[in-house]
C-alpha cells in the first residue's frame, strides 16, 4: 500500500475530531472519504499532510512514518494536495502557476537564472516542457498564457491538479474537487482524473457528490463523528445500512 493509516486519532481540547481510524490506499487507486458534517474529513487530510500531527497512532506512506512530519517535507516525500476553495497566484498565467510548482524539484536558484547561466536555461527550459505536458494531460495547453484566476472555476480546479502533478507526486489528496462544478464538468473531471491515474498515481479525495464518488472510486471509506463506519466498493456503501443513517439519508454531506 502507499499510503497506510493504523488507529490514528487527533482531539483538540478534549474534542475527539479522529477516533482510531485505519485504512490504507492501493498504488494508482482512487479512495474516497466520504461522511455527514463534522466527520473528520478535513482534520484527517489535515493530519495527512503534516497541518496537525495526529495524538495518536502511525501513518505510513510509501513503509515510512510521516506522522508529525511538517507540511513542507511530505511534499518532498510525494504527497501533493488541493483544497476546496481554488488557491492560485492571481498575477500569473496558467503556466507560470503550474512552472512555480514545479520550480521545487529544480536546482537553479534566482541569481543562477539571473545571469542567463547555460545550465539554468537548460533546467527552465526542462521546467516548462515538463509544466506544458501537465497541461496537454489535463486539457489546459490552449489555456497555458491566460491568468490563471480569470480562467471559470472549473478550468481553475485543473492548474489545481496540474500544479500538484508538477511537484512529481505518488499520492494526490483532493478536497471536494467538484465543488461549484455542474454534472458534465463534474464527468470531465472525472475522466481528468483517470487519465492521472494511469500515470500510476494513486488519489485520496473528500467528495459531497455521491454520483461522482460512486462512478470515480475503487474504494470508499465512510467516516462518523471522527470514526470509520464503513469501508468498501462502491455497490458494498451504496448497500450499507450505517452508511445510508449517516450519510446518505442526510440532506447536506458537507464537512
Amino acid at each position: 500500500m502507499i499510503l497506510a493509516l493504523e488507529s490514528v486519532s487527533k482531539a483538540f481540547a478534549g474534542l475527539q475530531a479522529l477516533a482510531e481510524v485505519s485504512f490504507a490506499v492501493a498504488p494508482g487507486a482512487i479512495t474516497a472519504v466520504i461522511g455527514p458534517n463534522g466527520a473528520g474529513k478535513t482534520t484527517l487530510f489535515n493530519v495527512v499532510t503534516g497541518v496537525f500531527p495526529p495524538t495518536r497512532g502511525s501513518i505510513r506512506f510509501l513503509g515510512r512514518d510521516i506522522a508529525g512530519l511538517p507540511p513542507e517535507r511530505i511534499v518532498g516525500l510525494g504527497i501533493a494536495r488541493t483544497f476546496q476553495h481554488v488557491h492560485l497566484f492571481r498575477t500569473l498565467t496558467v503556466l507560470e502557476n503550474v512552472m512555480l510548482a514545479r520550480h521545487g524539484h529544480s536546482r537553479a536558484e534566482a541569481l543562477a537564472c539571473g545571469l542567463g547561466l547555460p545550465w539554468a536555461r537548460r533546467e527552465e527550459a526542462a521546467v516548462r516542457a515538463q509544466a506544458l505536458e501537465y497541461l496537454d494531460l489535463l486539457g489546459l495547453a490552449g489555456e497555458r498564457d491566460r491568468i490563471a484566476p480569470e480562467l471559470p472555476l472549473g478550468r481553475q480546479r485543473y492548474v489545481e491538479l496540474a500544479r500538484a502533478l508538477a511537484t512529481e507526486p505518488r499520492l494526490i489528496l483532493l478536497d471536494e474537487p467538484t465543488a461549484g462544478l455542474n454534472e458534465r464538468e463534474a464527468h470531465e473531471f472525472g475522466e481528468a482524473l483517470f487519465r492521472v491515474r494511469q500515470r500510476g498515481i494513486a488519489i485520496l479525495l473528500i467528495e459531497h457528490h455521491m454520483g461522482f464518488v460512486m462512478t470515480v472510486s475503487d474504494r470508499i471509506v465512510v467516516l462518523n463523528f471522527g470514526r470509520k463506519i464503513a469501508e468498501g466498493g462502491p455497490p458494498e456503501i451504496q448497500k450499507s445500512p450505517a452508511v445510508i443513517e449517516a450519510y446518505l439519508g442526510s440532506d447536506d454531506g458537507r464537512d
